[in-house]
C-alpha cells in the first residue's frame, strides 16, 4: 500500500525529529533512568516527539523535500542527540561523585547497591542524593531547560549534518572538568569535617593509646556525619540545581 506523498512527507520528518528527540530522551536523567521500562521510556520519547514536532518539524520536512538519504539524516540525527544527551549525563554525575566523597568520608563505602545509571555499583548514599537531586532538579524546572536546550538545537545543529566532532570533544572534557570541581564542590562540608574528624581522632589515639579508639570512633562518625550530611543536603542538592541550570543556559 502506497501512502499518500503529504503523509510519506510528514512521516519521514516525524522520525527524522524523533531520531534526535529520542537519543538525548535515551541518556537525559530521570527521563532515560535505567529503572524505568524500556517500553515507557520509548512512549515518553515518541509522546515529546510529537509534542515538538510542530516547533522543529520544518527544517525536518524541508531535508525530506530535498530528497536526501533518510538513512544518512536519521544516522546524523542519532549522533547529534546522543552528544547532546552525554553532556548533560556528564555533568549529572556530578552530584553522584558527591555522594561517593561524603560516603567515603562518614565510612558507609561498604553500604553498596547496584546503580543502573553507572552500569555497576555505588555506594546508597550516593544513589539516594542521585535520586534526590534529580527530584530538586524537576521541582526546580531545570528539565525544562533540558527540554528547551533539544529545541533550540536546531538552531545550532541543523538537520542532515553531521555534529561538529571536536566542538563536541571539547565540550565533553570542560564538562568533565566542571563536572568534578562541582562534585568536590558539593561534597566540601563533609571533606572539611573529615579532615578535622581524622586529625582529633589522631590526636586522642596519642595521648590515650590504651582506649580503643576504632570502637568509639566509627559509632561517632557514622553518627557525625550523618547528622552534618542531613543538614547541609538540602543546600547543596539547590545549589547543585542551579549550577546545573546555569550550565544548560551557557553561563557556567
Amino acid at each position: 500500500m502506497t501512502l499518500p506523498p503529504d503523509l510519506a512527507l510528514q512521516a519521514s520528518a516525524f522520525f527524522i525529529v524523533f531520531a534526535r528527540v529520542g537519543a538525548v530522551l535515551m541518556l537525559l536523567p530521570v527521563f532515560g533512568d535505567e529503572a524505568i521500562p524500556g517500553r515507557i521510556r520509548l512512549l515518553i520519547a515518541f509522546g515529546l516527539s510529537s509534542a515538538m514536532y510542530g516547533l522543529v518539524g520544518a527544517p525536518a520536512r524541508a531535508v525530506v523535500e530535498s530528497g536526501a538519504a533518510l538513512p544518512a539524516i536519521l544516522v546524523a540525527e542519532l549522533m547529534t542527540g546522543l552528544a547532546m544527551g552525554m553532556i548533560v549525563k556528564i555533568l549529572f554525575f556530578a552530584v553522584s561523585m558527591a555522594g561517593s566523597i561524603i560516603s567515603t568520608q562518614i565510612g558507609l563505602t561498604s553500604a553498596v547497591i547496584f546503580d543502573p545509571a553507572q552500569s555497576g555499583s555505588a555506594p546508597m548514599l550516593s544513589k539516594f542524593v542521585a535520586m534526590a537531586a534529580a527530584l530538586v532538579c524537576m521541582g526546580m524546572q531545570v528539565h525544562h531547560l533540558w527540554l528547551g536546550a533539544i529545541v533550540h538545537s536546531y538552531q545550532s545543529f541543523p538537520v542532515g549534518g553531521m555534529p561538529p566532532a571536536h566542538d563536541f570533544a571539547m565540550l565533553a572534557v570542560e564538562a568533565i572538568t566542571r563536572s568534578m570541581m562541582l562534585g568536590v564542590s558539593l561534597a566540601a562540608p563533609l571533606l572539611i569535617y573529615g579532615i578535622v574528624f581524622n586529625v582529633a581522632l589522631g590526636v586522642s589515639a596519642r595521648v590515650a593509646p590504651a582506649i580503643q579508639v576504632f570502637f568509639i570512633a566509627q559509632p561517632l562518625n557514622l553518627l557525625l556525619g550523618l547528622s552534618l550530611t542531613a543538614a547541609t543536603l538540602g543546600t547543596m542538592l539547590t545549589f547543585f540545581a542551579g549550577a546545573m541550570g546555569d550550565a544548560m543556559q551557557g553561563g557556567w
